[in-house]
Protein backbone atom coordinates (compact mmCIF):
# COMPACT_ATOMS: atom_id res chain seq x y z
CA UNK A 1 0.00 0.00 0.00
CA UNK A 2 1.27 3.51 -0.96
CA UNK A 3 2.03 5.91 2.04
CA UNK A 4 -0.49 7.84 3.40
CA UNK A 5 -0.26 11.21 1.05
CA UNK A 6 -3.59 12.67 2.17
CA UNK A 7 -2.33 15.91 3.04
CA UNK A 8 -1.71 16.48 -0.54
CA UNK A 9 -3.66 19.64 -2.30
CA UNK A 10 -6.81 18.97 -4.49
CA UNK A 11 -8.58 21.31 -6.24
CA UNK A 12 -10.20 22.71 -9.11
CA UNK A 13 -12.40 25.84 -9.56
CA UNK A 14 -11.55 26.99 -13.35
CA UNK A 15 -11.28 25.18 -16.54
CA UNK A 16 -7.77 26.60 -17.42
CA UNK A 17 -5.75 27.73 -14.06
CA UNK A 18 -2.84 26.01 -14.26
CA UNK A 19 -3.02 21.93 -13.88
CA UNK A 20 -1.21 20.31 -11.14
CA UNK A 21 -2.44 16.57 -11.25
CA UNK A 22 -4.99 14.90 -13.57
CA UNK A 23 -6.03 11.40 -12.89
CA UNK A 24 -5.78 9.23 -16.26
CA UNK A 25 -6.46 5.51 -17.24
CA UNK A 26 -4.06 3.89 -19.35
CA UNK A 27 -6.10 1.72 -21.91
CA UNK A 28 -5.33 -2.01 -21.91
CA UNK A 29 -7.20 -5.88 -21.93
CA UNK A 30 -10.87 -4.26 -21.71
CA UNK A 31 -10.25 -2.83 -25.30
CA UNK A 32 -9.27 -6.20 -26.91
CA UNK A 33 -12.75 -7.23 -25.18
CA UNK A 34 -14.21 -5.21 -27.92
CA UNK A 35 -15.76 -6.70 -31.23
CA UNK A 36 -17.76 -5.99 -34.75
CA UNK A 37 -20.68 -8.15 -32.44
CA UNK A 38 -20.52 -6.00 -29.32
CA UNK A 39 -18.89 -2.66 -29.92
CA UNK A 40 -22.07 -0.61 -30.32
CA UNK A 41 -23.30 -2.05 -27.18
CA UNK A 42 -19.78 -0.72 -25.33
CA UNK A 43 -20.23 2.39 -27.23
CA UNK A 44 -17.11 2.40 -29.34
CA UNK A 45 -17.61 3.27 -33.56
CA UNK A 46 -14.77 0.79 -34.39
CA UNK A 47 -12.41 -1.51 -33.23
CA UNK A 48 -9.36 -0.44 -31.97
CA UNK A 49 -5.80 -1.23 -32.60
CA UNK A 50 -4.77 -1.40 -29.08
CA UNK A 51 -1.12 -1.12 -28.90
CA UNK A 52 -1.19 1.83 -30.94
CA UNK A 53 -3.93 3.39 -28.58
CA UNK A 54 -1.52 2.85 -26.06
CA UNK A 55 1.04 4.58 -28.00
CA UNK A 56 -1.44 7.51 -28.19
CA UNK A 57 -2.28 7.26 -24.32
CA UNK A 58 1.57 7.16 -23.48
CA UNK A 59 2.20 10.39 -25.52
CA UNK A 60 -0.76 12.20 -24.20
CA UNK A 61 0.46 11.60 -20.94
CA UNK A 62 4.46 12.08 -21.44
CA UNK A 63 3.16 15.53 -22.77
CA UNK A 64 1.55 15.98 -19.44
CA UNK A 65 4.21 15.16 -17.47
CA UNK A 66 6.86 17.19 -19.62
CA UNK A 67 4.28 20.67 -18.77
CA UNK A 68 4.60 19.61 -14.95
CA UNK A 69 1.79 17.93 -14.55
CA UNK A 70 1.53 14.94 -11.71
CA UNK A 71 -0.60 12.05 -13.60
CA UNK A 72 -2.23 9.57 -11.66
CA UNK A 73 -3.34 6.84 -13.38
CA UNK A 74 -6.48 5.03 -12.44
CA UNK A 75 -5.39 1.44 -12.34
CA UNK A 76 -2.57 1.47 -10.03
CA UNK A 77 -4.96 3.71 -7.71
CA UNK A 78 -7.67 0.84 -7.88
CA UNK A 79 -4.81 -1.96 -7.27
CA UNK A 80 -4.02 0.33 -4.30
CA UNK A 81 -7.26 0.64 -3.13
CA UNK A 82 -8.57 -3.64 -3.36
CA UNK A 83 -5.24 -3.92 -0.91
CA UNK A 84 -7.65 -3.11 1.46
CA UNK A 85 -9.82 -6.13 2.34
CA UNK A 86 -13.19 -4.00 2.80
CA UNK A 87 -12.56 -2.45 -0.78
CA UNK A 88 -12.22 -5.81 -2.16
CA UNK A 89 -15.30 -6.71 -0.56
CA UNK A 90 -17.33 -4.08 -1.62
CA UNK A 91 -16.14 -4.12 -5.35
CA UNK A 92 -16.55 -7.92 -5.23
CA UNK A 93 -20.18 -7.17 -4.28
CA UNK A 94 -20.64 -4.25 -6.44
CA UNK A 95 -20.19 -6.85 -9.28
CA UNK A 96 -22.31 -9.82 -8.07
CA UNK A 97 -25.65 -7.76 -8.26
CA UNK A 98 -25.86 -8.52 -11.66
CA UNK A 99 -29.51 -10.40 -12.10
CA UNK A 100 -28.19 -12.12 -15.56
CA UNK A 101 -25.87 -14.62 -13.12
CA UNK A 102 -28.55 -16.62 -10.87
CA UNK A 103 -27.84 -17.98 -7.67
CA UNK A 104 -25.25 -20.85 -8.22
CA UNK A 105 -23.28 -18.72 -10.98
CA UNK A 106 -23.36 -15.90 -8.45
CA UNK A 107 -21.66 -18.34 -5.71
CA UNK A 108 -19.78 -19.68 -8.17
CA UNK A 109 -18.22 -16.41 -8.83
CA UNK A 110 -17.51 -15.12 -5.80
CA UNK A 111 -15.66 -18.00 -4.52
CA UNK A 112 -13.27 -16.98 -7.78
CA UNK A 113 -12.85 -13.28 -7.11
CA UNK A 114 -12.21 -13.58 -3.09
CA UNK A 115 -9.23 -15.73 -4.35
CA UNK A 116 -7.28 -12.97 -6.63
CA UNK A 117 -5.11 -10.58 -5.34
CA UNK A 118 -5.34 -6.54 -5.72
CA UNK A 119 -3.44 -6.50 -9.13
CA UNK A 120 -5.79 -9.89 -10.72
CA UNK A 121 -9.25 -8.14 -9.39
CA UNK A 122 -8.49 -5.04 -10.65
CA UNK A 123 -7.73 -6.77 -13.98
CA UNK A 124 -11.18 -8.43 -13.90
CA UNK A 125 -13.05 -5.28 -12.88
CA UNK A 126 -11.74 -3.65 -15.87
CA UNK A 127 -11.22 -6.57 -18.41
CA UNK A 128 -14.23 -8.42 -17.33
CA UNK A 129 -14.79 -12.13 -17.00
CA UNK A 130 -16.21 -14.38 -19.90
CA UNK A 131 -18.09 -17.86 -19.25
CA UNK A 132 -15.37 -19.70 -20.46
CA UNK A 133 -12.91 -18.26 -18.49
CA UNK A 134 -14.62 -19.21 -14.87
CA UNK A 135 -14.96 -22.72 -15.54
CA UNK A 136 -18.84 -22.97 -13.80
CA UNK A 137 -21.09 -25.13 -13.98
CA UNK A 138 -25.38 -25.34 -13.63
CA UNK A 139 -28.01 -24.57 -15.87
CA UNK A 140 -27.18 -20.55 -16.08
CA UNK A 141 -23.77 -21.10 -16.97
CA UNK A 142 -24.53 -23.85 -19.73
CA UNK A 143 -26.95 -21.54 -21.30
CA UNK A 144 -24.84 -18.83 -21.71
CA UNK A 145 -22.44 -18.54 -24.55
CA UNK A 146 -18.84 -19.31 -23.85
CA UNK A 147 -17.88 -15.73 -24.95
CA UNK A 148 -20.75 -14.27 -23.06
CA UNK A 149 -19.73 -11.69 -20.44
CA UNK A 150 -20.32 -12.41 -17.01
CA UNK A 151 -18.74 -9.57 -15.83
CA UNK A 152 -18.54 -6.75 -18.68
CA UNK A 153 -15.34 -5.17 -19.67
CA UNK A 154 -14.86 -1.37 -19.04
CA UNK A 155 -13.42 0.19 -22.48
CA UNK A 156 -15.01 3.77 -21.49
CA UNK A 157 -12.85 4.18 -18.29
CA UNK A 158 -10.37 5.52 -20.90
CA UNK A 159 -12.68 8.66 -20.35
CA UNK A 160 -11.44 9.81 -16.71
CA UNK A 161 -13.69 12.92 -17.08
CA UNK A 162 -16.88 11.66 -16.85
CA UNK A 163 -17.00 8.92 -13.77
CA UNK A 164 -15.63 11.77 -11.72
CA UNK A 165 -15.49 16.08 -11.81
CA UNK A 166 -14.22 18.29 -8.73
CA UNK A 167 -16.23 20.91 -7.48
CA UNK A 168 -13.68 22.92 -5.23
CA UNK A 169 -12.04 20.71 -2.95
CA UNK A 170 -14.66 18.23 -3.25
CA UNK A 171 -15.14 15.57 -5.54
CA UNK A 172 -18.41 14.12 -7.51
CA UNK A 173 -18.50 10.74 -8.23
CA UNK A 174 -21.04 10.88 -11.12
CA UNK A 175 -23.94 8.68 -12.10
CA UNK A 176 -23.59 7.16 -15.88
CA UNK A 177 -26.73 7.00 -18.13
CA UNK A 178 -25.10 4.23 -20.21
CA UNK A 179 -25.75 0.31 -18.91
CA UNK A 180 -22.13 -0.16 -20.37
CA UNK A 181 -20.45 2.15 -18.09
CA UNK A 182 -22.55 2.57 -15.23
CA UNK A 183 -20.24 0.27 -13.26
CA UNK A 184 -17.35 2.63 -13.96
CA UNK A 185 -18.37 4.89 -11.13
CA UNK A 186 -18.70 2.19 -8.90
CA UNK A 187 -14.49 1.83 -9.25
CA UNK A 188 -14.59 5.35 -9.03
CA UNK A 189 -16.31 5.86 -6.12
CA UNK A 190 -14.15 2.99 -4.28
CA UNK A 191 -10.91 4.61 -4.79
CA UNK A 192 -12.40 7.62 -3.93
CA UNK A 193 -13.41 6.14 -0.49
CA UNK A 194 -10.59 3.97 0.47
CA UNK A 195 -7.24 4.98 -1.05
CA UNK A 196 -5.27 7.02 1.39
CA UNK A 197 -4.47 9.66 -0.89
CA UNK A 198 -8.55 10.72 -1.23
CA UNK A 199 -9.67 9.25 2.04
CA UNK A 200 -10.24 12.71 3.55
CA UNK A 201 -11.81 14.14 0.83
CA UNK A 202 -15.91 14.89 0.99
CA UNK A 203 -17.75 13.18 -2.02
CA UNK A 204 -20.67 14.87 -3.59
CA UNK A 205 -23.57 12.96 -5.36
CA UNK A 206 -22.37 9.08 -5.88
CA UNK A 207 -22.94 6.59 -8.70
CA UNK A 208 -26.38 5.11 -7.34
CA UNK A 209 -28.47 9.41 -7.95
CA UNK A 210 -29.73 10.57 -10.61
CA UNK A 211 -28.19 10.79 -14.00
CA UNK A 212 -24.94 13.20 -14.38
CA UNK A 213 -21.91 12.79 -16.38
CA UNK A 214 -18.39 14.71 -15.95
CA UNK A 215 -18.54 15.40 -19.33
CA UNK A 216 -21.46 17.61 -19.38
CA UNK A 217 -19.94 20.07 -16.49
CA UNK A 218 -17.97 22.72 -16.99
CA UNK A 219 -16.60 25.15 -14.79
CA UNK A 220 -16.85 28.27 -16.45
CA UNK A 221 -15.83 30.37 -13.75
CA UNK A 222 -15.08 30.39 -9.80
CA UNK A 223 -18.45 29.99 -8.92
CA UNK A 224 -20.47 29.91 -11.95
CA UNK A 225 -20.83 26.13 -13.64
CA UNK A 226 -22.32 25.39 -16.67
CA UNK A 227 -24.30 21.92 -17.06
CA UNK A 228 -25.19 20.39 -19.97
CA UNK A 229 -28.60 18.52 -20.11
CA UNK A 230 -28.79 16.14 -23.06
CA UNK A 231 -27.94 12.46 -24.00
CA UNK A 232 -26.32 11.71 -20.51
CA UNK A 233 -27.07 13.92 -17.88
CA UNK A 234 -30.98 14.24 -17.26
CA UNK A 235 -33.03 17.56 -15.69
CA UNK A 236 -33.31 15.81 -11.97
CA UNK A 237 -29.43 14.99 -12.38
CA UNK A 238 -29.26 18.82 -12.80
CA UNK A 239 -31.43 19.70 -10.05
CA UNK A 240 -29.49 17.28 -7.75
CA UNK A 241 -25.97 19.00 -8.65
CA UNK A 242 -27.74 22.49 -8.42
CA UNK A 243 -28.95 21.83 -4.95
CA UNK A 244 -25.79 20.02 -3.66
CA UNK A 245 -23.24 21.93 -4.82
CA UNK A 246 -25.36 25.51 -3.54
CA UNK A 247 -25.53 23.80 -0.03
CA UNK A 248 -21.80 23.26 0.29
CA UNK A 249 -21.32 26.80 -1.24
CA UNK A 250 -19.19 25.46 -4.14
CA UNK A 251 -20.81 27.85 -6.89
CA UNK A 252 -23.27 30.81 -6.83
CA UNK A 253 -24.75 30.25 -10.09
CA UNK A 254 -25.04 27.46 -12.56
CA UNK A 255 -26.17 27.17 -16.11
CA UNK A 256 -28.20 24.66 -17.29
CA UNK A 257 -27.90 24.06 -20.87
CA UNK A 258 -29.88 22.01 -23.21
CA UNK A 259 -28.06 20.25 -25.53
CA UNK A 260 -29.16 17.49 -28.52
CA UNK A 261 -29.90 14.28 -27.53
CA UNK A 262 -27.73 12.27 -29.94
CA UNK A 263 -24.17 11.09 -29.79
CA UNK A 264 -22.70 13.70 -32.03
CA UNK A 265 -23.56 15.76 -29.45
CA UNK A 266 -23.76 13.29 -26.34
CA UNK A 267 -22.14 16.08 -23.75
CA UNK A 268 -21.49 19.68 -23.36
CA UNK A 269 -17.70 19.21 -23.69
CA UNK A 270 -18.08 18.07 -27.03
CA UNK A 271 -19.88 21.38 -28.24
CA UNK A 272 -17.84 23.32 -26.31
CA UNK A 273 -14.51 23.46 -24.17
CA UNK A 274 -12.49 27.01 -22.49
CA UNK A 275 -9.19 27.53 -23.54
CA UNK A 276 -8.87 31.07 -22.11
CA UNK A 277 -10.31 32.84 -19.04
CA UNK A 278 -12.29 34.60 -21.45
CA UNK A 279 -12.40 32.29 -24.72
CA UNK A 280 -14.03 29.16 -25.92
CA UNK A 281 -14.00 26.44 -28.87
CA UNK A 282 -17.11 25.79 -29.68
CA UNK A 283 -19.24 23.96 -32.79
CA UNK A 284 -20.60 26.88 -34.78
CA UNK A 285 -23.86 24.83 -36.33
CA UNK A 286 -25.61 25.22 -32.58
CA UNK A 287 -23.40 28.28 -31.03
CA UNK A 288 -26.57 30.30 -32.32
CA UNK A 289 -29.57 28.08 -31.06
CA UNK A 290 -27.53 26.95 -27.37
CA UNK A 291 -29.22 28.46 -24.43
CA UNK A 292 -28.56 28.27 -21.17
CA UNK A 293 -30.81 28.80 -17.66
CA UNK A 294 -29.91 30.32 -15.01
CA UNK A 295 -30.14 29.07 -11.44
CA UNK A 296 -29.85 30.58 -8.52
CA UNK A 297 -29.68 29.31 -4.87
CA UNK A 298 -33.17 30.17 -3.10
CA UNK A 299 -34.79 30.34 0.41
CA UNK A 300 -34.41 26.94 1.79
CA UNK A 301 -34.68 24.06 -0.75
CA UNK A 302 -35.92 25.71 -3.72
CA UNK A 303 -34.11 26.92 -6.75
CA UNK A 304 -34.59 30.62 -8.34
CA UNK A 305 -35.03 29.60 -12.29
CA UNK A 306 -33.57 32.59 -14.36
CA UNK A 307 -35.23 33.18 -17.94
CA UNK A 308 -34.06 31.29 -20.53
CA UNK A 309 -30.88 33.05 -22.47
CA UNK A 310 -28.69 32.79 -25.63
CA UNK A 311 -25.68 30.66 -24.14
CA UNK A 312 -22.91 32.96 -24.95
CA UNK A 313 -24.81 35.71 -23.73
CA UNK A 314 -25.60 33.98 -20.03
CA UNK A 315 -22.44 33.07 -19.66
CA UNK A 316 -20.60 36.12 -19.70
CA UNK A 317 -22.73 37.66 -17.64
CA UNK A 318 -22.22 35.23 -14.98
CA UNK A 319 -18.90 35.28 -15.15
CA UNK A 320 -19.01 38.86 -14.63
CA UNK A 321 -17.42 40.18 -18.65
CA UNK A 322 -18.15 41.73 -21.61
CA UNK A 323 -18.20 38.67 -23.53
CA UNK A 324 -17.36 35.56 -24.46
CA UNK A 325 -14.75 35.20 -27.67
CA UNK A 326 -15.78 32.10 -29.48
CA UNK A 327 -12.78 30.33 -31.67
CA UNK A 328 -15.27 28.04 -34.11
CA UNK A 329 -14.73 24.40 -35.05
CA UNK A 330 -13.88 24.39 -38.50
CA UNK A 331 -13.76 27.15 -41.07
CA UNK A 332 -17.15 25.76 -42.58
CA UNK A 333 -20.37 24.22 -41.71
CA UNK A 334 -19.07 20.55 -43.48
CA UNK A 335 -15.72 21.04 -42.20
CA UNK A 336 -17.10 22.21 -38.87
CA UNK A 337 -19.30 18.92 -38.18
CA UNK A 338 -16.41 17.00 -39.46
CA UNK A 339 -13.81 18.53 -36.93
CA UNK A 340 -16.71 18.80 -33.90
CA UNK A 341 -17.42 14.47 -34.50
CA UNK A 342 -13.24 14.12 -34.18
CA UNK A 343 -13.65 16.08 -31.05
CA UNK A 344 -11.75 19.54 -32.38
CA UNK A 345 -13.95 21.23 -29.50
CA UNK A 346 -13.06 18.19 -26.49
CA UNK A 347 -9.62 19.97 -25.88
CA UNK A 348 -7.86 19.93 -22.84
CA UNK A 349 -6.32 23.28 -21.22
CA UNK A 350 -3.43 22.87 -19.47
CA UNK A 351 -3.08 26.63 -18.17
CA UNK A 352 -4.54 29.66 -19.79
CA UNK A 353 -3.90 29.91 -23.71
CA UNK A 354 -2.10 26.51 -24.24
CA UNK A 355 -4.27 23.63 -24.99
CA UNK A 356 -4.38 19.52 -26.00
CA UNK A 357 -6.19 18.66 -29.25
CA UNK A 358 -6.17 15.76 -31.88
CA UNK A 359 -3.96 16.90 -34.81
CA UNK A 360 -6.63 15.86 -37.11
CA UNK A 361 -8.35 18.53 -36.33
CA UNK A 362 -6.28 20.68 -38.91
CA UNK A 363 -8.75 23.66 -39.37
CA UNK A 364 -9.71 24.02 -35.21
CA UNK A 365 -5.95 23.99 -34.47
CA UNK A 366 -5.47 26.50 -36.78
CA UNK A 367 -8.47 28.77 -36.02
CA UNK A 368 -6.95 28.45 -32.31
CA UNK A 369 -3.68 28.94 -33.12
CA UNK A 370 -4.53 32.67 -34.87
CA UNK A 371 -6.20 33.90 -31.55
CA UNK A 372 -3.12 33.05 -29.66
CA UNK A 373 -3.75 29.95 -28.12
CA UNK A 374 -0.70 27.48 -28.20
CA UNK A 375 -2.12 23.88 -29.35
CA UNK A 376 0.01 20.81 -28.22
CA UNK A 377 -1.25 18.39 -30.42
CA UNK A 378 -1.40 14.33 -30.17
CA UNK A 379 -2.39 11.40 -32.51
CA UNK A 380 -5.73 10.22 -31.54
CA UNK A 381 -6.68 7.81 -34.62
CA UNK A 382 -6.91 5.10 -32.63
CA UNK A 383 -7.68 6.69 -28.58
CA UNK A 384 -10.94 8.45 -30.51
CA UNK A 385 -12.90 5.05 -31.88
CA UNK A 386 -14.44 5.52 -28.21
CA UNK A 387 -15.56 9.26 -28.91
CA UNK A 388 -13.52 11.42 -26.64
CA UNK A 389 -10.72 13.97 -26.91
CA UNK A 390 -7.70 15.22 -24.11
CA UNK A 391 -10.56 16.58 -22.10
CA UNK A 392 -12.76 13.51 -22.00
CA UNK A 393 -9.61 11.60 -21.32
CA UNK A 394 -8.56 13.20 -17.93
CA UNK A 395 -10.51 14.24 -14.97
CA UNK A 396 -8.31 17.54 -13.24
CA UNK A 397 -7.59 16.60 -9.56
CA UNK A 398 -5.59 20.46 -8.60
CA UNK A 399 -5.40 23.43 -11.01
CA UNK A 400 -4.16 26.70 -9.75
Amino acid sequence: MAENVDQRPVGVRSEVGRLRTVLLHRPGPELRRLTPRNNDALLFDGIPWVSRAREEHDAFAAVLRERGVEVLHLEQLLIETLAQPTAAADAIDGVLTDLRLGDQLRRQLRDQLVQLGPEELSGVLIAGLRNDELRATGLVSSLLAAEDFLIDPLPNLLFTRDSSVWVGDRVAVTSLAMPARRRETQLTELIYAFHPRFESVPRLHGWAREHLEGGDVLALAPGVIAVGVGERTTPAGAERFARTVFDHGLAEQLLVVPIDQNRATMHLDTICTMVDVDAVVMYPNVADRLSAIPVRPGDGRELIIGERAPFLEAAATAMGIDRLRVIATGLDPVTAEREQWDDGNNTLAIEPRVAIAYERNVETNSRLEAAGIEVITLSGSELGSGRGGPRCMSCPVLRD
